[in-house]
C-alpha cells in the first residue's frame, strides 16, 4: 500500500512542473514580444523580440514552421509549442492552419487489403 501511495505521489510531483511550463496559445502575428515570451515554452524575451523583428521585416508568419527563420529557434522549440502557436484570431482559421502545418501521414494498408484492392482492379 505504501509503495502505491509513494508511486502516485512521485507521479504527481513530476507532472506538476510540466503543467506549469505548458505553453499557452498566442497569435505570433499580432502579439508583442512580452506576450510571446510569457506564452511560449523555451522562448525568452530576446527570442520573442527576434520573432517580432522578423515579422516586421518579412510580414506575417504563414505557418508555424516559418519560425525556423528566426535566429535561435529550431525544430524542437517549434514542435514543443506547435499547439500554442496561433496565426489568426479566429479559432477555426487557426485549426485549419495547424492542420496544414501537420505533416501528412502515409496510409498503411495490410497486405490482405492491398491484395484485395489489386484483385478488384482486374
Amino acid at each position: 500500500m505504501f509503495n502505491k501511495l509513494a508511486a502516485v505521489t512521485l507521479a504527481l510531483a513530476l507532472a506538476v512542473p510540466g503543467l506549469l511550463l505548458a505553453a499557452t496559445p498566442v497569435n505570433i502575428n499580432q502579439a508583442d514580444a512580452a506576450a510571446i515570451a510569457r506564452s511560449l515554452d523555451g522562448i525568452g524575451q530576446s527570442k520573442a523580440e527576434a520573432i517580432v523583428a522578423w515579422r516586421e521585416a518579412h510580414g506575417p508568419f504563414k505557418k508555424a514552421d516559418d519560425l525556423k527563420h528566426v535566429k535561435g529557434i529550431g525544430k524542437a522549440t517549434i514542435e514543443r509549442n506547435r499547439a500554442a502557436i496561433l496565426l489568426a484570431d479566429d479559432g477555426s482559421a487557426a485549426a485549419a492552419t495547424a492542420a496544414a502545418d501537420a505533416p501528412a501521414k502515409k496510409a498503411h494498408r495490410s497486405k490482405k487489403a492491398a491484395v484485395a484492392e489489386a484483385a478488384g482492379e482486374e
